[in-house]
């Protein structure tokens, strides 16, 4: 069987117009793994009053970061996509969960070059409801609808393997070389709680109490919040970090049900406040940079830090394109191609 892949993230407007923001946030909201309400009120919710506030300011947020190229998130993913094919014999095509480049088109793609077999590759190294699984989810409703003689195989969360975290600790300690920090703070995207809770396997073991996370458990192969702490123990253990330099956080929440605390910007004030004047910040959650690492981290986390009396704020860049993480995942690749086990 002739073999290909599907690199997926998670998407981006057209254009910073406010009409092409609102079309895509329409769609990324209205997903039932996102805002996961029954569908009339979150069609209430979204339609009624999200995509009636949220679109202009968000235009304005994308104008910030916006590219002469496009969307930092598309370029950015296409680099590493172009990269990887360098590497790797089999073809490699690129969507978004969200968006007009669309999962369907890049199924069709490979379909197009004879490809029977894809390695579909979630650009998430952390499992959520909101990222992984609606990829995986969508992408089985379109091979049963489009592509039935299509085998599609997914790449898990790979959070935790060795290669990756060697590659993302390589990263941060490159681009923290000859800087003065006092503080490295990980900040992951938000989830609800409820989340969590939902996608816990055994049904009782997440309770978000503190010691849930670090009690061995079936449940943490789909806990975000697990998946976030361990990423941040391993690095701090692969680049010796002391106990109270590091910490964790959550960004971009939104509405009034509890998310994921420490809430980054509160946290970032907090470090501000408490007298640290050098800070770092890595976005582990996100491979690709974005509106939340170069707009709501780069630009409003900066903002909060020096309103409260900090100095140096770093923030470090997600792995993009760089060239050690290409080869980890075409390695990965070419593995998986060699061998019937999914990749990573």
């Amino acid at each position: 069987m002739k073999k290909g892949i599907l690199l997926v993230n998670l998407g981006s407007p057209d254009s910073p117009d406010p009409k092409d923001v609102k079309k895509y946030l329409g769609e990324f909201l209205m997903d039932e793994r996102v805002i996961d309400i029954p569908l009339v009120a979150r069609t209430a919710l979204v339609k009624g009053i999200i995509l009636n506030t949220r679109p202009k300011q968000s235009a304005a947020a994308y104008k910030k970061i916006w590219w002469d190229e496009g969307s930092p998130l598309i370029v950015l993913s296409e680099r590493l996509q172009n990269k990887i094919q360098q590497q790797v014999e089999q073809p490699v095509a690129l969507a978004m969960r969200y968006g007009s480049m669309t999962i369907k088109k890049g199924l069709q793609e490979l379909v197009d070059k004879g490809v029977e077999e894809v390695l579909l590759f979630p650009l998430y190294p952390q499992f959520a409801m909101a990222t992984t699984e609606t990829i995986t989810v969508l992408a089985e409703e379109l091979r049963q609808e489009f592509f039935p003689n299509l085998k599609i195989e997914s790449v898990p969360a790979f959070y935790n393997k060795p290669d990756y975290i060697e590659v993302l600790s390589n990263s941060i300690k490159g681009h923290l070389e000859g800087k003065n920090y006092e503080h490295l703070l990980f900040s992951y995207h938000g989830v609800p709680e409820r989340h969590i809770r939902k996608s816990d396997v055994t049904k009782s073991h997440c309770k978000i109490d503190g010691s849930c996370c670090v009690t061995p458990s079936k449940a943490h192969e789909f806990c975000y919040r697990h998946q976030c702490l361990e990423v941040t123990r391993l690095v701090a253990e692969k680049l010796q970090l002391q106990e109270g330099t590091y910490s964790t956080s959550f960004q971009s929440r939104l509405g009034f049900d509890p998310w994921l605390q420490p809430y980054t910007d509160r946290t970032i004030e907090r470090l501000g406040k408490q007298g640290i004047k050098n800070m770092a910040i890595v976005t582990p959650a996100f491979v690709s940079d974005c509106l939340e690492t170069l707009e709501e981290i780069a630009m409003e986390g900066e903002e909060i830090f020096h309103e409260v009396g900090g100095k140096s704020f770093t923030t470090i860049p997600c792995l993009n394109d760089d060239q050690e993480f290409v080869d980890l995942l075409s390695n990965w690749i070419n593995n998986w191609v060699k061998k019937p086990e999914i990749a990573g």
